[in-house]
């Protein structure tokens, strides 16, 4: 599976989670279905069966890559910390 970028992850779960507010207050088709859409896209996005399971890989994704970015030395290309320089 292609891991999804932290700021992604994010959005697709804000996005997720206002769909939830707006259905819950107002029962609409249009509500249903904008919740419907942003359920299959992080199930999708996630490799998950069912949106419990997406919410909590996306969970974990998360925290892996915060783990990764605070971690020295991962090797990380992306990261804003200045390489050590070699010992001459």
């Amino acid at each position: 599976m292609i891991t999804p970028k932290p700021q992604v992850l994010r959005t697709l779960l804000s996005r997720y989670a206002e769909a939830r507010i707006m259905q819950f207050e107002s029962d609409t088709a249009e509500n249903r279905r904008r919740l419907d859409d942003m359920t299959h896209t992080l199930c999708v996005t996630t490799g998950a069966h069912t949106i419990e399971t997406a919410l909590a890989l996306a969970d974990d994704l998360l925290q892996e890559q915060r783990r990764n970015a605070e971690a020295p030395g991962t090797g990380r290309p992306d990261t804003d910390r200045a390489s050590p320089t070699p010992a001459a």
